[in-house]
């Protein structure tokens, strides 16, 4: 890859992950709450860290962010895995949501897991994770651990937000892949989870728009060939009128929290994604970042999903430097999101370097093993 080709990448990258992070963590504090009182507290909406229940410190993010970044070490385990012969294998992101299990239901690191994400101790905070992920994935773990096979769908009739929020990394994939085979491995890693199949399909449009803008779409042609890619599965509707009504509503103009509640409350996964895309439509500049995660994440509603995948889809179209300063060094493992980041870039631009019969393959194949 031409280095400035390389370097815009990974300027895409870190802005989608970081930005989700900064919408997550804005809007984190406030679910659950009245648009009204949010509203008397936040006149121009809310645009700075605040803290929440449960001793949630301002800039502190919440499993939208945790579950997205064990997916993207997911992805990068999956890039290692291909040495074997093998395409990229998503059923290598469900083992990944299996460590992310361990950090809701232990104390700590247990010894007992590889790579180093699982060893991060703030990453097993409880913040409010979803009833379906927790349920689904312990469901998955019935059986012996040793000779358990991943990669099967969640039995359950759920399309809660809990798979389209963490779609994102798989819209970072290089483009040796192509926007049908992104959307697909996307809704079939929110199938691991959530079984409806607008759960799913929310999940892949999110991941096909993020690819779309890697490419160098604009947010319009992108959303353009996602919502064409989608017209074509089976229970496409109920997404693509979500779609159609977050343009509409963009095109209409007077933003505010009326208007966002027009598209729902964003705890399912078609209107977590509507919202998050109206908002970007309706400030989609550099400048109005910052204005975009306000108008996304103040609402009576999902309001730390709807701002990650407002951040997400920003973050990817502008890069990094675009990202509110004030929020970006206050935000929870800004550190390890970057380190993700720039690993993940590594893995898939500079990947037969780091796997190669030389120095680093060791060291990186213990730092992501391929499974």
């Amino acid at each position: 890859m031409e280095r400035r080709v390389e370097e815009q990448y990974r300027a895409r990258v870190r802005g989608c992950l970081l930005g989700g992070a900064v919408g997550d963590a804005l809007g984190g504090p406030i679910e659950f709450r009245d648009a009204a009182n949010i509203v008397a507290e936040h006149p121009d909406g809310v645009r700075t860290f605040v803290a929440g229940g449960n001793d949630w410190p301002p800039g502190t993010v919440t499993d939208d962010t945790q579950m997205t970044l064990f997916a993207v070490e997911g992805l990068i385990r999956a890039g290692v895995r291909t040495d074997r012969g093998l395409g990229l294998t998503v059923a290598v992101t469900q083992h990944a949501f299996d460590r992310w299990l361990d950090t809701q239901l232990l104390p700590g690191p247990s010894g007992q897991r590889d790579g180093w994400l699982q060893g991060e101790q703030w990453l097993y905070a409880r913040r409010a994770p979803g009833n379906t992920c927790l349920t689904a994935l312990t469901e998955a773990r019935k059986g012996d651990r040793q000779i358990r096979q991943f990669g099967a769908q969640a039995v359950n009739n759920s399309k809660g937000c809990g798979g389209v929020m963490r779609a994102a990394p798989f819209g970072l994939l290089p483009h040796e892949n192509h926007t049908q085979w992104v959307f697909d491995a996307a809704a079939e890693s929110a199938g691991y989870t959530h079984g409806h199949p607008t759960g799913k399909l929310a999940s892949g449009a999110l991941a096909a728009l993020i690819y779309e803008i890697c490419q160098g779409a604009g947010l319009d042609a992108a959303l353009d060939t996602t919502q064409d890619l989608l017209s074509r599965y089976p229970a496409h509707e109920e997404t693509s009128t979500a779609l159609a009504a977050a343009r509409e509503l963009a095109k209409a103009g007077k933003p505010g929290p009326a208007t966002v509640e027009q598209l729902g409350g964003g705890w399912i996964a078609e209107e977590a994604l509507a919202i998050g895309v109206y908002a970007a439509l309706a400030r989609p500049e550099p400048e109005q970042f910052l204005d975009a995660l306000a108008l996304a994440v103040t609402h009576s509603g999902d309001s730390d999903s709807t701002g990650a995948i407002c951040g997400n889809l920003l973050g990817a179209l502008h890069g990094e430097t675009a990202l509110p300063a004030e929020l970006v060094f206050a935000v929870e493992g800004r550190g390890v999101i970057l380190q993700l980041a720039d690993d993940f870039v590594l893995e898939f631009v500079h990947g037969r370097r780091l796997h190669g019969d030389h120095g680093p393959e060791t060291a990186w194949r213990t730092r992501y093993p391929g499974w």
